[in-house]
């Protein structure tokens, strides 16, 4: 899904558009799978039982299950599927939120340094925190970020893209001034 080309300034193109990683999915999809387990395991208990509280307990049961499939399911579902993680030629962006969008803006001229970190099983998952350091700011870590090295290296691109930087690829003409000796004011 591209990001709305609206909200992009004059000459910005989408150079990376992520969600978070997948495997902060894992917790809720085990948790919705246990309680339909458990929901339909006590719903046939409470069918077997024979009382005349059979179908208030069926409504129960039901009810108790769609609120933590609500709360621990759809609501982290939601928030994946709403928050994304933006790097554009101009500038790294991150929106998160279902109701209350959240957002954030960090100018490619403004970035100091980006790092990345990644333990185990973010090096199974393919997957890691990204630590963005602007001129100004304390550092802002973006969490479960998929490919995080890659990203990493299109960030550090882009920040060293500028013409009117230091950087400037190997082979490439360095410009110089050439160097004048100031008069001597003796």
């Amino acid at each position: 899904m591209a990001y709305p080309e609206d909200l992009l300034s004059e000459g910005e193109q989408v150079v990376i558009h992520k969600h978070p990683h997948w495997k902060m999915l894992v917790l809720p999809y085990l948790v919705l799978v246990v309680t339909l387990g458990v929901g339909i395991w006590l719903f046939t208990l409470a069918q077997d039982a024979g009382s005349p509280w059979d179908s208030i307990s069926s409504i129960a049961i039901g009810v108790v299950a769609l609120a933590v499939i609500a709360w621990l399911f759809l609501a982290p579902l939601f928030r994946w599927r709403t928050t994304h993680f933006i790097v554009t030629t101009d500038r790294v962006m991150a929106r998160e939120g279902v109701i209350k969008r959240t957002g954030i803006d960090i100018p490619m001229s403004r970035i100091s340094s980006v790092r990345f970190e990644h333990g185990l099983i973010d090096r199974i998952f393919g997957c890691g925190t990204l630590i963005v350091e602007s001129s100004s700011q304390e550092p802002l870590e973006f969490d479960d970020i998929p490919q995080v090295e890659k990203v990493h290296s299109h960030i550090y691109r882009e920040v060293n893209d500028n013409p009117y930087d230091d950087y400037r690829p190997s082979g490439a003409p360095q410009p110089t001034q050439p160097y004048t000796q100031p008069p001597d004011r003796r």
